[in-house]
């Protein structure tokens, strides 16, 4: 395993980040029927841990916070506490009612000592906003953060997934104030979503942020081929709302994928991931991880060299997107 470190920061990160949204029980609020039970989940946290993995993300949403119980009791199971990275997330409902969600100080407050418990530890290595709180003053949101870290409920805080200007008003509120400012960029990035290129990874190359992004095999489309289907592409509809709309012209790409593995005589999830590994500032992508062998696909790709010409003839290819997740 390689190990980095996390933006501008001194904490000591793997370059993979194993995800852990699909760990829980399908519910009517977290209706995903491809998410895997404790006793499965438990075997592939191990074996995360065993591969060199020492960062795991997950979200107090992810099945109603089934994921972070999960996640903690292996953890505790497991491996020693201080050299696993826990990053965990807040922003949507936990409940039904007006305070229930957000970014406002009485949610931030609230949920991360709910996530606290469920994890089963005293702090949070990396805690994350989810999405950006129209309704709650940036600064409000600041604040509170930066009392969670003072207080010693969190190391460090990140983002996920909103417009660069955004990301730069809440760089700036924090630095004008004194507070704590964001190490992370949790984002939405592949081959086959690329818009990211534009400004959130030059403004987060140019501030020393930490770029850690989700869907990196574009819900495993880049993995197989272009008619087969799983039980998550079958149910999946955030994945439908993120990729169906532009199939056309991304087939393209997943098939430049597919034959650049056969010439190099690994599995295409190899080839999709060793091309964001090259990606500056990217520090390391988060494999949702149901399988072993996504975690053992995604380690592999680490010894994976492209060439620029290889680089090249994937991207090609590629048209603008219309921008998904950040609302």
């Amino acid at each position: 395993m390689d190990y980095t470190k996390l933006g501008n920061t001194g904490l000591d990160v793997s370059r993979v980040c194993m995800g852990t949204m699909g760990l829980g029980v399908a519910s009517e609020r977290w209706p995903q029927k491809w998410v895997i039970d404790e006793e499965n989940s438990r075997v592939i946290i191990k074996k995360a841990l065993e591969l060199g993995i020492n960062f795991f993300d997950t979200a107090n949403v992810y099945s109603d916070g089934m994921s972070e119980e999960f996640l903690g009791r292996a953890v505790k199971d497991f491996a020693n506490r201080d050299e696993v990275v826990i990053a965990t997330k807040v922003f949507f409902p936990m409940y039904s009612g007006q305070n229930s969600a957000g970014l406002s100080r009485k949610a931030i407050m609230t949920e991360v000592d709910k996530s606290l418990k469920r994890l089963g530890t005293d702090y949070i290595d990396l805690y994350q906003i989810h999405r950006w709180d129209y309704n709650t003053p940036i600064e409000e949101t600041m604040e509170a953060l930066h009392d969670v870290v003072k207080s010693g409920k969190a190391r460090y805080i990140g983002a996920s997934s909103m417009f660069t200007w955004q990301f730069q008003k809440a760089l700036h509120v924090a630095e004008k104030n004194g507070w704590t400012k964001f190490v992370s960029m949790q984002n939405h990035l592949n081959l086959m979503y690329r818009e990211e290129e534009r400004e959130m990874l030059p403004l987060c190359k140019e501030e020393g942020i930490g770029v850690i992004p989700y869907s990196p095999l574009a819900s495993g489309r880049l993995t197989r081929d272009w008619s087969e289907t799983t039980l998550r592409s079958e149910n999946d509809q955030v994945q439908r709302i993120k990729y169906d709309s532009t199939a056309d012209t991304d087939r393209a790409i997943v098939d430049r994928v597919a034959e650049l593995a056969e010439k190099h005589g690994v599995p295409r999830a190899h080839i999709a991931l060793a091309w964001l590994l090259l990606k500056e500032p990217v520090t390391a992508p988060i494999v949702g991880a149901t399988k072993i062998s996504h975690l053992e696909d995604a380690v592999a790709a680490l010894s994976v060299e492209l060439t620029p010409e290889e680089v090249a003839y994937m991207e090609e290819p590629y048209v603008p997107h219309t921008i998904k997740g950040h609302n």
